[in-house]
């Protein structure tokens, strides 16, 4: 695909399975490492990686020759996996996961905004975060999905 080019940035959510507060604070940062490495394997730009106990944030730019949901789904499959090498057995994400794209203009305030979750998340629970995301895009959503 010598002449094909992209400008496709993401920010992509998901939760861990049942919501579950599985991702110990000090280990964030070696899975958020993990999904980077992750996703640079798949010929996938990184711009952000953050989260909280119980989802995470990317910021990514991928490439044309995969489809988002299959990227996603390998993301979470092998980091899933990974965790529970770490010794985090019970650790799952969530089937599914939410896609925003994102103006060359928002790259800075979104990629800050997902380095920022513990701060956002003192004053904010996931649930009222996710639903202001959906709303602020436009996304039409069943509530037993979303809510914990």
């Amino acid at each position: 695909m010598s002449h094909t080019y992209s400008a496709v940035r993401v920010h992509v959510v998901f939760s861990t399975k049942g919501r579950a507060r599985a991702i110990p604070e000090d280990f964030q940062p070696r899975l958020w490492a993990y999904l980077a490495e992750t996703a640079k394997n798949r010929a996938t730009h990184v711009l952000a990686i953050g989260g909280f106990d119980d989802h995470a944030h990317l910021l990514i730019a991928p490439p044309p020759t995969i489809a988002l949901s299959k990227l996603v789904q390998e993301m979470k499959a092998i980091s899933s996996k990974w965790m529970g090498e770490m010794g985090h057995l019970r650790f799952a994400w969530q089937q599914g996961f939410a896609a925003f794209s994102v103006s060359e203009s928002n790259l800075g305030a979104v990629a800050d905004y997902i380095r920022n979750q513990r701060e956002h998340h003192a004053k904010h629970t996931f649930e009222a975060e996710f639903i202001s995301l959906l709303r602020k895009h436009g996304i039409a959503y069943d509530p037993k999905y979303v809510l914990g």
